[in-house]
């Protein structure tokens, strides 16, 4: 451990938070009227939040007329009002929306092109409104197939905010400690002692249903996101999963794979961030990206574990599995096809790493450039050391960057690794304007102001 201030940890929600304390003191009126309507619930990006009025494939315009390349989020992820998309809810909730109880062929075609990109043995899906839902589904299934109460989760997870599932995200809390059925697992950052990120991985997860036990717990399920991308974004080697869950099947867990965020296309070697690893999920939960907008998620598992929950429970949402998700949820997968969108993802994602490992031996400031796909992390450190952590860095690149017209965000325990999610439709010039204002940001930000003493 250094001695740096930038090691202290960072909750999910305050990275590049706006200051509502600071909204007295702030001249826009429409900024003060959402800090009084939503209070301390607030969540606004930047150290002054953008008003945005319009958005069209990579780009986003503002209220005053500014043009911002968005690499931030990856719920638009075929392209800000896709008009492929645009079209089919405007079509569907003219002529009909209703809940899932009424038989409806529009659901029913899309819940089989669905099924159609995931495992055979994954034949039942039920449709939500939010990946927080979804994840929480998971996670009763999970307990009554198990008999278990043990969760284990990574370090910097976050996979929601029903009551659930936010006692399984570390990285929601701003204090307190995990529940005692909760046990975390270290990010597959290295190898470490051990002589494959596999072997370090596994062993990870054997201390944690030790653990379990020793507390009192049987182990129920273990969730994580196949990209770690809360804890500053993992994805190799491909197949580095599968030790880990052949032991959480073996003392009689379920492995959940939290896709909300990694799935659809967007890692470009596969569909499913999952299929990297060549591991095949109890349950795949998904949520943002599946309607571009439009909102809706899912939960994929085997008929034997529905059968066994709904026996006890049942589950039904009032607005999940309505036509007009289904009908944007279609489009998302026909454009993601008919597009080559996945193949394009790979091969912009490429092309960016390529150019920022080039910018990374200039700038040693860069510790690491990671990822699959259009799903990359930029690891920001102290200069010349890279297991130094540079927090101040990154706010200042993504505030640096917000005034060139590029937006992004950050991850990791300690926010120093930019989260890079740009939409899927990404073309290779709008991967040019990226880098480029990212040279240009970082040369502007001498060493001291990136924290160094």
């Amino acid at each position: 451990m250094t001695k740096s201030n930038a090691r202290a940890a960072r909750q999910i929600l305050d990275m590049n938070a706006y200051d509502a304390g600071q909204a007295g003191k702030n001249a826009n009126p429409l900024l003060a009227q959402r800090i009084a309507n939503v209070g301390a619930a607030s969540v606004l990006f930047y150290r002054e939040p953008i008003e945005v009025v319009s958005a069209s494939g990579s780009w986003m315009t503002a209220a005053d007329g500014t043009r911002y390349l968005d690499f931030y989020n990856n719920v638009l992820s075929v392209g800000h009002s896709h008009p492929r998309v645009v079209a089919a809810v405007t079509i569907q909730i003219s002529r009909l929306n209703i809940n899932s109880r009424y038989l409806n062929s529009v659901v029913d075609r899309y819940l089989d092109a669905l099924k159609a990109t995931l495992p055979d043995p994954l034949s039942n899906i039920v449709l939500s409104c939010s990946g927080s839902e979804a994840n929480d589904l998971a996670i009763r299934i999970a307990a009554a197939t198990s008999g278990g109460t043990g969760i284990i989760v990574s370090a910097n997870a976050y996979h929601g905010n029903t009551s659930i599932i936010s006692d399984i995200s570390p990285s929601a809390l701003k204090r307190g400690s995990l529940p005692d059925h909760v046990v975390t697992v270290a990010a597959p950052s290295s190898a470490g002692e051990h002589a494959s990120i596999d072997d370090a991985f596994a062993a990870e997860i054997d201390r944690a249903i030790a653990e379990l036990k020793r507390r009192g717990h049987s182990l129920s399920a273990f969730i994580c996101d196949s990209i770690f991308s809360s804890d500053g974004v993992y994805a190799d080697p491909p197949g580095f999963l599968r030790k880990g869950i052949d032991l959480v099947r073996k003392a009689g867990g379920i492995y959940i794979a939290d896709e909300v965020q990694p799935g659809f296309a967007r890692t470009g070697e596969a569909f499913w961030g999952f299929a990297r690893h060549g591991v095949i999920p109890d349950i795949v939960t998904m949520g943002k990206p599946m309607g571009n907008g439009f909102p809706m998620s899912g939960l994929a598992t085997r008929p034997a574990l529905l059968e066994r929950f709904c026996a006890d429970t049942g589950y039904f949402s009032t607005f999940g599995g309505n036509p007009v998700a289904a009908a944007a949820g279609m489009a998302v997968l026909n454009v993601i096809e008919e597009e080559r969108l996945q193949a394009n993802a790979l091969r912009q994602g490429n092309y960016i790493k390529e150019r920022l490992r080039s910018l990374a031996e200039k700038d040693d400031r860069i510790a690491d450039v990671r990822g699959a796909g259009l799903f990359l992390g930029i690891e920001l450190s102290q200069p010349g050391r890279k297991d130094d952590p540079n927090a101040e860095l990154a706010t200042a690149v993504i505030n640096g960057l917000k005034e060139r017209r590029v937006l992004i965000g950050a991850a990791g325990t300690y926010g120093n690794t930019l989260k890079v999610r740009p939409p899927l439709s990404l073309s290779q010039e709008e991967a040019d304007i990226f880098v480029d204002r990212l040279s240009e940001t970082l040369a502007d930000l001498p060493a001291k102001a990136a924290g160094k003493k």
